[in-house]
Protein backbone atom coordinates (compact mmCIF):
# COMPACT_ATOMS: atom_id res chain seq x y z
CA UNK A 1 0.00 0.00 0.00
CA UNK A 2 1.22 3.50 -0.71
CA UNK A 3 2.40 5.42 2.65
CA UNK A 4 -0.01 8.31 3.64
CA UNK A 5 2.11 11.30 4.20
CA UNK A 6 -0.07 12.86 7.30
CA UNK A 7 1.05 16.49 6.75
CA UNK A 8 0.05 16.43 3.52
CA UNK A 9 -3.65 16.45 4.71
CA UNK A 10 -6.03 18.74 4.55
CA UNK A 11 -6.24 19.85 8.68
CA UNK A 12 -9.21 17.94 9.73
CA UNK A 13 -11.68 21.06 11.63
CA UNK A 14 -11.27 20.26 15.27
CA UNK A 15 -9.15 22.37 17.81
CA UNK A 16 -7.01 21.42 20.38
CA UNK A 17 -9.71 19.81 22.51
CA UNK A 18 -11.00 17.72 19.77
CA UNK A 19 -14.49 19.69 19.80
CA UNK A 20 -15.49 20.84 16.22
CA UNK A 21 -15.23 24.57 14.88
CA UNK A 22 -18.56 26.52 14.54
CA UNK A 23 -19.48 27.93 11.48
CA UNK A 24 -17.73 31.46 10.76
CA UNK A 25 -15.58 31.21 14.30
CA UNK A 26 -12.37 30.06 15.17
CA UNK A 27 -11.63 29.02 11.96
CA UNK A 28 -7.70 29.36 10.47
CA UNK A 29 -7.24 32.83 8.95
CA UNK A 30 -7.38 32.01 5.84
CA UNK A 31 -10.94 30.09 6.44
CA UNK A 32 -12.54 32.55 8.18
CA UNK A 33 -16.09 34.87 7.28
CA UNK A 34 -14.94 38.42 7.08
CA UNK A 35 -17.36 40.79 9.38
CA UNK A 36 -18.79 43.86 8.75
CA UNK A 37 -16.21 45.90 10.75
CA UNK A 38 -13.47 44.34 8.59
CA UNK A 39 -15.24 45.36 5.34
CA UNK A 40 -15.83 48.64 6.20
CA UNK A 41 -12.37 49.33 7.89
CA UNK A 42 -10.90 48.33 4.03
CA UNK A 43 -13.27 50.37 2.46
CA UNK A 44 -11.90 53.25 4.51
CA UNK A 45 -8.01 52.47 4.11
CA UNK A 46 -9.23 52.37 0.37
CA UNK A 47 -10.62 56.00 0.70
CA UNK A 48 -7.95 57.49 2.77
CA UNK A 49 -4.60 55.65 2.21
CA UNK A 50 -2.39 54.96 -0.29
CA UNK A 51 -1.83 51.31 -1.28
CA UNK A 52 1.47 50.87 0.47
CA UNK A 53 -0.09 52.08 3.92
CA UNK A 54 -2.95 50.04 3.80
CA UNK A 55 -1.86 46.63 5.02
CA UNK A 56 -0.35 48.50 8.24
CA UNK A 57 -3.19 49.68 8.87
CA UNK A 58 -5.63 46.85 8.41
CA UNK A 59 -3.47 45.05 10.93
CA UNK A 60 -4.16 47.23 13.34
CA UNK A 61 -7.89 48.40 12.26
CA UNK A 62 -10.76 48.15 15.07
CA UNK A 63 -13.87 49.57 14.96
CA UNK A 64 -13.32 50.78 19.12
CA UNK A 65 -13.00 53.30 20.10
CA UNK A 66 -15.14 55.16 17.82
CA UNK A 67 -13.97 58.38 16.54
CA UNK A 68 -14.57 60.42 19.59
CA UNK A 69 -13.53 63.81 18.44
CA UNK A 70 -15.53 64.10 15.63
CA UNK A 71 -19.20 62.88 17.01
CA UNK A 72 -18.50 64.79 20.58
CA UNK A 73 -17.88 68.11 18.43
CA UNK A 74 -20.94 67.35 16.14
CA UNK A 75 -23.02 66.74 19.31
CA UNK A 76 -21.99 70.02 20.67
CA UNK A 77 -22.10 71.98 17.52
CA UNK A 78 -26.05 70.50 17.70
CA UNK A 79 -26.54 71.31 21.44
CA UNK A 80 -26.09 74.61 20.87
CA UNK A 81 -28.14 75.05 17.72
CA UNK A 82 -31.06 73.38 19.46
CA UNK A 83 -30.92 75.43 21.94
CA UNK A 84 -30.76 79.01 20.17
CA UNK A 85 -33.34 77.51 17.60
CA UNK A 86 -35.98 76.05 19.67
CA UNK A 87 -35.85 76.95 23.55
CA UNK A 88 -34.97 80.61 23.39
CA UNK A 89 -37.47 82.73 21.22
CA UNK A 90 -35.62 82.78 18.37
CA UNK A 91 -36.54 82.82 14.65
CA UNK A 92 -33.00 81.07 14.15
CA UNK A 93 -34.56 78.15 11.98
CA UNK A 94 -33.73 80.08 8.11
CA UNK A 95 -31.67 82.57 8.70
CA UNK A 96 -29.34 84.68 11.37
CA UNK A 97 -31.80 86.32 14.01
CA UNK A 98 -31.60 88.63 16.30
CA UNK A 99 -30.81 86.41 18.98
CA UNK A 100 -27.94 84.39 17.51
CA UNK A 101 -26.10 88.04 16.55
CA UNK A 102 -25.68 88.57 20.43
CA UNK A 103 -24.90 85.44 21.81
CA UNK A 104 -21.66 85.47 23.73
CA UNK A 105 -20.22 82.63 21.63
CA UNK A 106 -20.36 84.59 18.20
CA UNK A 107 -17.38 86.37 16.89
CA UNK A 108 -17.64 90.28 16.26
CA UNK A 109 -14.77 92.15 15.37
CA UNK A 110 -16.25 94.69 17.76
CA UNK A 111 -15.47 92.11 20.97
CA UNK A 112 -12.28 91.49 19.67
CA UNK A 113 -10.84 91.38 23.50
CA UNK A 114 -12.85 88.51 24.25
CA UNK A 115 -10.26 86.05 22.89
CA UNK A 116 -12.60 83.07 23.47
CA UNK A 117 -14.47 84.19 20.61
CA UNK A 118 -11.97 83.22 18.52
CA UNK A 119 -12.86 79.45 18.80
CA UNK A 120 -16.63 79.38 20.28
CA UNK A 121 -18.36 80.74 16.93
CA UNK A 122 -17.79 77.46 15.83
CA UNK A 123 -20.68 76.53 17.16
CA UNK A 124 -22.57 78.72 16.67
CA UNK A 125 -24.87 78.27 13.24
CA UNK A 126 -26.51 80.78 10.80
CA UNK A 127 -29.65 78.49 9.91
CA UNK A 128 -30.48 74.17 9.30
CA UNK A 129 -28.95 74.37 5.88
CA UNK A 130 -25.68 75.97 7.45
CA UNK A 131 -25.61 73.65 10.74
CA UNK A 132 -26.81 70.12 8.57
CA UNK A 133 -23.86 71.14 5.19
CA UNK A 134 -21.32 71.32 8.15
CA UNK A 135 -22.45 68.24 10.05
CA UNK A 136 -22.94 65.90 6.95
CA UNK A 137 -19.18 67.28 5.26
CA UNK A 138 -17.70 66.85 8.95
CA UNK A 139 -19.46 63.37 9.47
CA UNK A 140 -18.94 61.49 5.92
CA UNK A 141 -15.02 63.14 5.82
CA UNK A 142 -14.29 63.36 9.88
CA UNK A 143 -15.49 59.68 11.08
CA UNK A 144 -13.39 57.99 7.98
CA UNK A 145 -10.05 59.99 8.78
CA UNK A 146 -10.43 59.52 12.85
CA UNK A 147 -10.73 55.87 12.11
CA UNK A 148 -7.02 55.99 9.98
CA UNK A 149 -5.78 58.45 12.52
CA UNK A 150 -5.80 59.43 15.98
CA UNK A 151 -7.97 61.89 16.95
CA UNK A 152 -5.56 63.70 18.46
CA UNK A 153 -4.20 64.06 14.89
CA UNK A 154 -8.06 65.21 13.87
CA UNK A 155 -8.30 67.28 16.54
CA UNK A 156 -5.53 69.32 15.64
CA UNK A 157 -6.58 69.99 12.10
CA UNK A 158 -10.02 70.81 12.97
CA UNK A 159 -9.10 73.29 15.93
CA UNK A 160 -6.30 74.81 13.46
CA UNK A 161 -8.61 75.58 11.10
CA UNK A 162 -11.12 76.95 13.35
CA UNK A 163 -8.76 79.66 14.58
CA UNK A 164 -7.35 80.39 11.40
CA UNK A 165 -10.95 80.82 10.09
CA UNK A 166 -11.33 83.36 12.71
CA UNK A 167 -8.14 85.15 12.49
CA UNK A 168 -7.93 85.37 8.67
CA UNK A 169 -11.63 86.36 8.78
CA UNK A 170 -10.49 89.18 10.98
CA UNK A 171 -7.43 90.44 8.66
CA UNK A 172 -9.03 90.49 5.67
CA UNK A 173 -12.88 91.02 6.62
CA UNK A 174 -12.69 92.82 9.35
CA UNK A 175 -15.95 94.28 9.86
CA UNK A 176 -18.03 91.10 9.61
CA UNK A 177 -19.02 88.40 11.68
CA UNK A 178 -18.78 84.99 12.25
CA UNK A 179 -20.49 81.95 13.12
CA UNK A 180 -20.14 78.23 12.30
CA UNK A 181 -17.45 75.49 12.13
CA UNK A 182 -16.69 75.82 8.71
CA UNK A 183 -12.94 76.82 9.34
CA UNK A 184 -12.90 73.47 11.08
CA UNK A 185 -14.64 71.57 8.30
CA UNK A 186 -12.68 72.60 5.45
CA UNK A 187 -9.27 72.01 6.93
CA UNK A 188 -10.43 68.53 7.26
CA UNK A 189 -11.22 68.71 3.10
CA UNK A 190 -7.99 70.70 2.67
CA UNK A 191 -5.69 67.77 3.87
CA UNK A 192 -7.71 64.90 2.47
CA UNK A 193 -7.52 66.72 -0.59
CA UNK A 194 -4.09 67.59 -0.93
CA UNK A 195 -3.35 63.73 0.28
CA UNK A 196 -5.52 62.61 -2.61
CA UNK A 197 -3.95 64.97 -5.10
CA UNK A 198 -0.48 63.62 -3.99
CA UNK A 199 -0.98 60.11 -3.36
CA UNK A 200 -3.32 60.27 -6.83
CA UNK A 201 -1.64 56.80 -8.66
CA UNK A 202 -1.69 55.41 -5.20
CA UNK A 203 -5.14 55.85 -4.16
CA UNK A 204 -6.85 54.37 -7.24
CA UNK A 205 -6.68 56.73 -9.92
CA UNK A 206 -10.74 55.98 -11.11
CA UNK A 207 -11.17 57.00 -7.12
CA UNK A 208 -9.10 59.22 -7.07
CA UNK A 209 -10.81 61.77 -9.91
CA UNK A 210 -14.23 60.92 -8.34
CA UNK A 211 -12.74 62.24 -4.71
CA UNK A 212 -11.51 64.96 -6.11
CA UNK A 213 -14.44 66.18 -8.48
CA UNK A 214 -16.92 65.62 -5.31
CA UNK A 215 -14.45 67.85 -3.11
CA UNK A 216 -14.26 70.73 -5.89
CA UNK A 217 -18.85 70.28 -6.26
CA UNK A 218 -19.17 70.01 -2.46
CA UNK A 219 -16.76 73.23 -1.68
CA UNK A 220 -17.85 75.33 -4.58
CA UNK A 221 -21.53 74.75 -3.04
CA UNK A 222 -20.07 75.78 0.04
CA UNK A 223 -18.87 78.79 -1.31
CA UNK A 224 -22.09 80.11 -2.78
CA UNK A 225 -24.04 79.63 0.32
CA UNK A 226 -21.29 81.59 2.20
CA UNK A 227 -21.20 84.10 -0.51
CA UNK A 228 -24.93 84.57 -0.54
CA UNK A 229 -24.88 84.76 3.65
CA UNK A 230 -22.25 87.71 3.20
CA UNK A 231 -23.80 89.95 1.10
CA UNK A 232 -27.74 89.20 0.92
CA UNK A 233 -27.40 90.11 4.71
CA UNK A 234 -25.83 93.76 4.03
CA UNK A 235 -29.63 95.06 3.94
CA UNK A 236 -30.17 93.86 7.28
CA UNK A 237 -26.64 95.55 8.75
CA UNK A 238 -25.97 91.72 9.90
CA UNK A 239 -22.65 90.63 7.32
CA UNK A 240 -21.57 86.78 7.95
CA UNK A 241 -17.58 86.32 6.54
CA UNK A 242 -16.65 83.91 4.54
CA UNK A 243 -13.47 84.28 4.56
CA UNK A 244 -13.04 81.55 7.32
CA UNK A 245 -13.51 79.28 4.45
CA UNK A 246 -10.35 80.09 2.92
CA UNK A 247 -8.78 80.20 6.24
CA UNK A 248 -9.78 76.51 6.79
CA UNK A 249 -8.91 75.30 3.62
CA UNK A 250 -5.27 76.58 3.52
CA UNK A 251 -4.75 75.51 7.45
CA UNK A 252 -5.73 72.31 6.38
CA UNK A 253 -3.57 72.09 2.71
CA UNK A 254 -0.42 72.18 5.20
CA UNK A 255 -0.93 71.21 8.84
CA UNK A 256 -3.97 68.73 7.57
CA UNK A 257 -1.75 67.36 4.84
CA UNK A 258 1.22 67.01 7.27
CA UNK A 259 -0.50 64.56 9.38
CA UNK A 260 -2.85 62.91 7.03
CA UNK A 261 -0.66 61.57 4.33
CA UNK A 262 2.82 60.97 6.97
CA UNK A 263 0.49 57.90 8.41
CA UNK A 264 2.30 55.66 11.08
CA UNK A 265 5.44 57.80 11.12
CA UNK A 266 6.62 59.92 13.30
CA UNK A 267 6.10 63.50 12.68
CA UNK A 268 8.78 64.93 14.92
CA UNK A 269 11.49 64.03 12.80
CA UNK A 270 9.79 64.98 9.52
CA UNK A 271 10.78 68.46 8.49
CA UNK A 272 7.37 69.22 6.85
CA UNK A 273 6.03 68.93 9.99
CA UNK A 274 8.01 72.20 11.41
CA UNK A 275 7.81 74.08 8.68
CA UNK A 276 4.20 74.01 8.83
CA UNK A 277 3.95 73.88 12.83
CA UNK A 278 5.99 77.39 12.53
CA UNK A 279 4.71 78.99 9.81
CA UNK A 280 1.12 78.49 11.26
CA UNK A 281 2.72 80.12 14.40
CA UNK A 282 4.12 82.75 12.57
CA UNK A 283 0.22 83.47 11.39
CA UNK A 284 -1.10 83.52 14.75
CA UNK A 285 1.15 85.89 15.76
CA UNK A 286 1.01 88.42 13.01
CA UNK A 287 -3.17 88.08 13.16
CA UNK A 288 -2.72 88.58 16.97
CA UNK A 289 -0.68 91.83 16.07
CA UNK A 290 -2.38 92.97 13.93
CA UNK A 291 -5.93 93.45 15.79
CA UNK A 292 -4.02 94.38 18.64
CA UNK A 293 -2.51 97.28 16.84
CA UNK A 294 -3.74 97.89 12.75
CA UNK A 295 -7.15 96.38 12.99
CA UNK A 296 -9.76 99.15 11.17
CA UNK A 297 -12.45 97.72 13.56
CA UNK A 298 -10.43 99.51 16.59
Amino acid sequence: MEEIDLEQQEPLPVDRDGKKFRPGADRPDGDREVGCCEKFQESVSRWMLPEDARSKYLERANCCPPPIFIILISIAELSVFVYYAVWKPQKQWVTLDEGIWNSPLTYQPDKRQEAWRFISYMFVHAGVEHIVGNLLMQLLLGIPLELVHKGFEVGMVYMAGVLAGSLCSSIFDPHSALVGASGGVYALIGGYFMNAVVNFREMIPLLGVFRILAIVILVGTDFGFAFYRRFAAEESGLKVSFVAHFGGILAGMSIGYVFFSAYNQKLLKDPRFWLCIVAYVIFVLFAVLFNIFLSPAL
